[in-house]
């Protein structure tokens, strides 16, 4: 099942660090499958408060996202992120394409 990597960023101050960052996060990611679905842009806030930036990066599984968050080749490069924004890092598994909203009143 699709899992992805989640980041909701704040205070992304752009210079040389997260330039290095974004070149080099696309071969980190190709080895496990990894693909971003969404990378910023502009939100169209419908309900409530919104700041920041909103990354979902898509992974075949949950065990591939897992690895590429601790392979050596993301963990070289993930202080250049980490230095230069403040937010939120999740992994989270999708769910599959029948899925309904009631799916979740079944018990686990």
């Amino acid at each position: 099942m699709t899992a992805y990597a989640i980041g909701h960023l704040h205070d992304v101050r752009m210079g040389p660090d997260i330039a290095a960052y974004l070149e080099s996060i696309d071969a980190t990611l190709a080895p496990f499958g990894g693909r971003f679905v969404i990378h910023g842009g502009s939100a169209e806030v419908l309900e409530g408060d919104w700041s920041g930036d909103l990354i979902a990066i898509a992974f075949p599984d949950i065990a591939a996202a897992r690895a590429w968050y601790a392979s050596d080749a993301y963990r070289a490069i993930a202080g250049l992120r980490t230095r230069n924004a403040s937010g939120a890092v999740i992994l989270i598994d999708g769910v599959p394409e029948d899925h309904r909203a009631t799916d979740v009143l079944a018990p686990r």
